[in-house]
């Protein structure tokens, strides 16, 4: 059923408790009313005279001319108690589910920044309301990450198109004094910018919507393929420490979680800087992945953006252009292999991440 689907009246949560609990007392009220009628008909319903001094002894119909009002009179205020006490009662137990309420329906009309807060022990309705708010945290968070990446998506692509049209209208209104060679180069350079970020947004699209197709994968040989590839003409050096680790992995998802990596190593390795790699298995078994690299000195408050699209710690010292999307995709690819992506800056300068993947998913290769 929709949720704009008109749907047919009802008692509301409140009165039907507040029935409910009439409805039990009366019925608890009435059984006891029933235990009496079945004790009295043990009675004879004849005149009795106590012996002993003549005096005369009610009968059963005596009993049941007292009873009977009496009964009447006691489920009447057993009625009353139940509707008023169920009243109190059910407004009391209900009252949670009131601010769990407003906050859903503030959250629908997009105001994620509301929480419950309850007081009062650990109980259903506390783990639920807990539960609501962190699940608000998360949603609010969520949207600002999409609000920023949109912002800064929108800025990435139009720097290089801005650019690109500002030559053309340099280039149309001096036609004859323009070096058209280096005007082309330059085209070039911006056009191969825009294919870059497109590139990697499409990437980091993917990261986060393929169906993962897992395979074991050892995760030392990947690396080792990806440095020598790196190091392969001979004017660059990591210096790796590659231990045996296996990982049920998407083997092209997990070399783009390497590669990028270390391209951001690279590309932020000062003139003379160095480059670490380590794959290991640690004490809780889990095969982790850690690179290394020397740099600027950063801010912890700054490391913990690093992973969000288009964010740049440091300016590349490599000549190489980046998209801005190198770690963003890195944590995408983590999250889909219910990994985990930690940045820290490094003593002395630069940035340490290490990706640490299931517990329960890692052994070591045999």
């Amino acid at each position: 059923m929709s949720v704009d689907a008109p749907r047919r009246p009802g008692l509301s949560l409140r009165v039907r408790l507040t029935l409910t609990y009439a409805a039990f007392l009366t019925v608890a009220g009435a059984a006891m009313f029933v235990v009496l009628l079945l004790v009295l008909r043990y009675l004879p319903d004849t005149n009795l005279v106590d012996g002993d001094n003549g005096t005369f002894a009610p009968n059963r119909s005596d009993l049941l001319d007292v009873a009977v009002p009496l009964a009447a009179y006691g489920m009447g205020f057993l009625v009353l108690v139940g509707l008023v006490g169920g009243w109190l009662l059910a407004g009391r137990i209900l009252r949670p589910l009131v601010a769990i309420d407003q906050a859903v329906r503030l959250a629908a009309t997009g105001a994620l920044d509301h929480r419950i807060d309850m007081p009062g022990p650990n109980d259903e309705l506390r783990r639920l309301a807990d539960g609501l708010d962190d699940m608000l945290g998360r949603l609010q968070r969520s949207f600002d990450e999409q609000r920023r990446f949109t912002a800064n998506a929108s800025h990435e692509l139009r720097t290089p198109l801005a650019v690109t049209k500002t030559m053309l209208e340099v280039a149309t209104a001096d036609p004859g004094g323009q070096d058209l060679d280096q005007l082309f180069d330059r085209l070039g350079e911006v056009n191969d910018r825009s294919i870059l970020i497109l590139d990697a947004l499409l990437r980091l699209a993917r990261a986060d919507s393929v169906p993962l197709h897992l395979a074991p994968c050892a995760l030392d040989e990947l690396v080792g393929e990806v440095v020598d590839e790196i190091t392969q003409d001979g004017t660059r050096d990591i210096e790796s420490s590659l231990e045996l680790a296996s990982v049920p992995a998407d083997r092209s998802l997990l070399l783009q979680l390497i590669q990028n990596l270390l391209d951001n190593a690279m590309i932020h390795q000062p003139d003379g800087g160095r480059v670490w790699v380590r794959t290991f298995v640690d004490r809780e078994g889990r095969a982790s992945l850690l690179v290394e690299n020397t740099g600027p000195v950063m801010a912890p408050e700054l490391v913990s953006t690093l992973d969000e699209p288009f964010v740049r710690g440091a300016e590349r010292t490599r000549g190489r252009a980046g998209s801005g999307l190198g770690l963003a995709l890195v944590a995408s690819v983590a999250r889909a292999h219910r990994a985990e992506l930690a940045l820290s800056p490094r003593d002395g300068g630069g940035l340490v991440a290490i990706v640490r993947f299931d517990a329960k998913a890692m052994a070591p290769t045999s």
